[in-house]
């Protein structure tokens, strides 16, 4: 799927990716490049909506009551174990 951009760096979001992302007229898009050198194109939403839904995800994957050092610990195991023979 291509589009082309006009002398003013316009495009024309093709239906299939506005209806993927649930894009409607009038709606705010969020662009940036991605790490591995793609475009990210998706709807923005307020920080109000984000905050909720980091809020939805700190529910789904609770880590209270542990420090960095004893989660690191439970990962990955005692460092001083790996010189060990």
């Amino acid at each position: 799927m291509s589009t082309t951009v006009t002398i003013k760096g316009q495009i024309t979001l093709p239906k299939k990716v506005r209806d993927a992302a649930g894009i409607k007229p009038g709606d705010k898009v969020e662009i940036r490049n991605t790490a591995s050198g793609g475009i990210f194109i998706g709807k923005s939403g307020s920080e109000a909506d984000y905050l909720k839904k980091l809020q939805a995800i700190a529910k789904r994957y609770p880590i209270h009551g542990s420090t960095t050092d004893e989660i690191m610990l439970e990962l990955r195991g005692d460092p001083a174990d790996d010189y060990k023979t």
